[in-house]
Formats: structure tokens, C-alpha cells, sequence
């Protein structure tokens, strides 16, 4: 279990040295992480994710506030890989050392027997290359050589940061049925990601955080059922005419995926047919759409996103003409 209370980092104190006012990245969070459910780790870049992880493993201190891992201070652990295993950078590996040197390597100073080292080497899927160098390793593979190091001592926590990065689809698979995996066993599995299509098919949990605040701490299924976005398809072979019929304060309605189909929001079934019958427009289909991970969490932190990016436009090139 993790738990974090009144966890806050900030960087130059309240002012620095030029008088501006420090930044703070972590804003009083707090949060528990409880075994048996993959919790996933979730805000927009800037959102002080990775500086909480960091916390949490002692790699940065807080300003103020606490986090415990079973119970103690990462510190506090005699073996901590035996409690907690983490990937936070796949990179940080000797560039000159084998995949079985640097996992041995990290077996010595905690005891772990080689056949573990050849365990979580065949459970990656990285046995064949286990004695090429790092440096040649692509993305992907990094990335397994690190959630293999993180499993190394079969820790009762697992810590991972944006652990699909650079895998192929059957990399993420892997991960996955692995995460899944963990939890079922009882594990404590903490995941940040920005892929929310993944996150909804394999986190149960969920922690948002914004601009280092808490914003939600709930189950995936509560949070997009109460998010409020929801839609309507609507399938007319008259949809053009149905779509100005339907427009109008507190309805948005926007183009389906097909030329028929119309995604509407703000209306409910009843009454879009309802108003289809009055003007005698055909419908064909009047299904509720229930909203995604990603819309219910573009709702909830667009207030919080550090770095707004500007609308798409086509402009000529200078010179052109039109």
C-alpha cells in the first residue's frame, strides 16, 4: 500500500534569488494506493506526476508532507527491492552492460538468486538477447529490461512510469496481462500514462492530480459515469435537417462517423425523437453513447493543462496567392 498525506515539493523556497516566486509542483496530496487493483496515475503534462513518483522513492524530498510505502518510509526498508520495484527511467543502465550483467548486478545487493535474474529475463521475453549489450537496445526493449528489474525482487509494490512507452503492440499487451497479473496476486500497482484507451482497459483505479493537486481519486467506471459526457448517435437519412432542427442552447450537435450519423449531446433519446416525429424526419437509429476515459478526462483537466496549444490553421505560404 501506498500512502501519501499533505505530500507537497516546492522548488526555490517561496521566492528565489531573483525575488520571483518558487514553483510548486506538488500541492498537498494526498492519496492511498490499496493492493489488489491496478491504480493508474493520471494528469497533463506539468502535473507534478513524475515529481510525486520521485517522492515516493526518496529520490526527491518533500517540502512538506509524508509518503509511506507498507507502511514505512522508502528509505526505512532494509531490502527495498523486496518492496518496492520501480521504473521511472528505462535508460539509466550502464550503456556497456549486458541485459544478464545488469540485472545480476542488482541481484547481488540484495541477495536475489540467479534463477530469479533468469525469471524475470524470460518473462520480459528477453532471454535470446540477455547477453547483447544495452547500448544496443532499441526503445521497446529497454523498456522490458526495466520492468525486469523492477520485478527482480518480487516486490509486493510496483511503481511503473509511462511503462508502454516505445513497446509494439504486443509489448502492450504484455504489460497488460502483466499489470492484471500483479494485482490478482495481491500487488500494489501505481502506473502513470498518458494513453487513456490503455489506461481504460487495464487501471481500476484512478488518482488525477492537476498542476499538483488533487483532482480525483475513484474507480474507472465511477469516474467516466459521473463525468457528464455523454452523447446520443443518431443515424437519419435526413440527419442535415435533423442537425438544425436539434441545435440550440444546451444541445451540441456534431457529425457522425458516417454521412448519415449525427453525435449529439445535451439531448436525451426521448426527446430527440420526439422532435424527429414533429417534423416527420425518419430515424434509423437512437443509441446512448457513454463517454470515454479520454473525454471524461479532457473534461475534467482542461482547466489545469500547462501548455495550451493553439488552434490548427492553414495559412498560404508567404507570397501566395489565393
Amino acid at each position: 500500500m501506498i500512502k501519501a498525506n499533505g505530500l507537497t515539493k516546492r522548488y526555490g523556497g517561496r521566492t528565489d534569488r531573483t525575488g520571483r516566486a518558487g514553483k510548486t509542483v506538488v500541492d498537498r496530496l494526498t492519496f492511498t494506493v490499496e493492493p489488489g487493483a491496478v491504480t493508474g496515475f493520471l494528469g497533463p503534462n506539468g502535473a507534478g506526476k513524475s515529481t510525486t513518483m520521485r517522492m515516493i522513492l526518496g529520490l526527491d524530498a518533500p517540502t512538506a508532507g509524508h509518503v509511506t510505502v507498507a507502511g514505512r518510509a522508502y528509505a526505512g526498508h532494509p531490502a527495498p527491492l523486496h518492496e518496492v520495484g520501480a521504473l521511472l527511467e528505462a535508460r539509466a543502465v550502464h550503456p556497456g552492460r549486458t541485459a544478464h550483467h545488469h540485472l545480476m548486478a542488482l541481484a547481488h545487493t540484495h541477495g536475489i538468486p540467479r534463477s530469479r535474474v533468469e525469471h524475470v529475463l524470460d518473462l520480459a521475453g528477453l532471454t535470446d538477447v540477455a547477453g547483447q549489450r544495452v547500448k544496443g537496445f532499441s526503445l521497446g526493449m529497454g523498456q522490458r529490461l526495466g520492468i525486469a528489474a523492477a520485478l527482480l525482487g518480487d516486490p509486493a509494490t510496483v511503481i511503473l512510469d509511462e511503462p508502454v512507452n516505445g513497446l509494439d503492440p504486443e509489448g502492450v499487451l504484455w504489460i497488460r496481462n502483466l499489470l492484471k497479473s500483479l494485482a490478482a496476486d495481491g500487488h500494489t500497482v501505481f502506473v502513470s500514462s498518458h494513453l487513456m484507451s490503455e489506461m481504460a482497459l487495464t487501471a481500476e483505479r484512478l488518482i488525477i492530480i492537476g498542476r499538483g493537486r488533487l483532482l480525483a481519486e475513484t474507480t474507472v467506471a465511477d469516474f467516466v459515469r459521473d463525468s457528464g459526457v455523454t452523447a446520443m448517435k443518431v443515424v437519419s437519412p435526413d440527419a442535415r435537417t435533423l442537425s438544425g432542427l436539434l441545435a440550440g442552447p444546451g444541445v451540441e450537435v456534431t457529425p457522425g462517423a458516417g454521412p448519415d450519423e449525427l453525435d449529439v449531446r445535451g439531448a436525451d433519446g426521448p426527446y430527440i425523437g420526439r422532435i424527429a416525429a414533429a417534423h416527420s424526419v425518419p430515424v434509423y437509429e437512437l443509441t446512448p453513447r457513454t463517454a470515454s476515459l479520454e473525454q471524461a478526462f479532457m473534461d475534467l483537466t482542461r482547466d489545469e493543462v500547462e501548455y495550451q496549444a493553439g488552434a490548427i490553421t492553414h495559412e498560404a505560404p508567404t507570397g501566395a496567392t489565393a
